[in-house]
């Protein structure tokens, strides 16, 4: 279980929004709306009032964690020998390419595929101009 936590391997911790702030309250209405087992396009149905961007942004984070905890718990069973391949299925092979290291698509084993595409990601909802954490602060109720 250890190696599953270790944050140089694979796992990456929760990002977090700010208590106090729209996109917080947002948070807690999104998790609030998947746990009480409502079908799912009620649950990402944007609320009255909210902006659809942040609104977006919750759930595309959310998502991330949520998908970041799932590997975390299979990542020791993948491993370059027993999974020299990301494909999608005997017909489809996944190529990485990001125009710095990899300027063409290229074959990879499917950990390190998905090393990059976790760190990939993670530089994306990081990015300020992308998912600006500052929104405003939420409205007392």
């Amino acid at each position: 279980l250890k190696q599953v936590f270790n944050k140089d391997k694979t796992f990456r911790p929760k990002r977090k929004f700010e208590p106090g702030t729209q996109r917080f309250e947002l948070h807690k209405r999104a998790q609030a709306s998947l746990n009480s087992g409502v079908d799912l396009k009620a649950a990402v149905q944007l609320p009255s009032g909210e902006d659809q961007n942040d609104w977006v942004a919750v759930h595309v984070v959310d998502f991330f964690n949520r998908i970041n905890l799932i590997y975390g718990t299979i990542c020791e069973f993948c491993t370059e020998r027993t999974c020299p391949v990301m494909s999608g299925g005997p017909k489809y092979e996944y190529r990485w390419q990001d125009d710095l290291k990899y300027k063409k698509p290229t074959a990879l084993p499917a950990p390190q595929y998905m090393n990059l595409l976790m760190d990939w990601i993670e530089v994306q909802i990081n990015n300020e101009d992308i998912f600006p954490t500052s929104v405003g602060k939420c409205k007392e109720e």
